[in-house]
């Protein structure tokens, strides 16, 4: 589908168009882009156009492209996203105790980070690792 221009340039507009999929998960992360024959008949637009457009995304760290494997979304945090980090040391439950071979009770190291978004709770990660393991 073509896009309209309005005094942009053409790549500038595709790319907010794949920028706006990516950020809608529509292209979710790990996903690859359409291949470039597919986008310059979407868009209607030369194989030249699609590349610009495509290296704009891989400026902005929304797009990786590797050889061999093609252009994929990369992991999207939304600006207005806050990530807090807090470590603390803690007891290894059973499950834990099998997955790092150690003993129930040991110590390990939780790493939980939240990511908010406009206040609330959007994300919630939690990490383990021995004490005596450097980051």
């Amino acid at each position: 589908m073509p896009t309209p221009h309005y005094g942009q340039p053409r790549y500038r507009t595709i790319a907010n168009e794949l920028r706006q999929r990516i950020e809608d998960g529509e292209i979710p992360p790990g996903a690859l882009l359409p291949a470039e024959s597919t986008l310059t008949s979407e868009f209607r637009v030369s194989r030249g156009t699609i590349r610009h457009a495509i290296a704009a995304l891989r400026d902005a760290g929304l797009v990786a492209t590797e050889h061999g494997r093609g252009t994929y979304a990369v992991a999207f945090v939304p600006p207005a996203s806050q990530a807090e980090t807090k470590e603390r040391e803690v007891a290894a439950d059973a499950d834990l105790a099998i997955l790092f071979k150690i003993e129930v009770g040991a110590a390990l190291i939780e790493r939980e980070v939240i990511v908010r978004r406009s206040g609330r709770a959007q994300e919630v990660v939690r990490t383990y690792r021995l004490p005596d393991c450097a980051l």
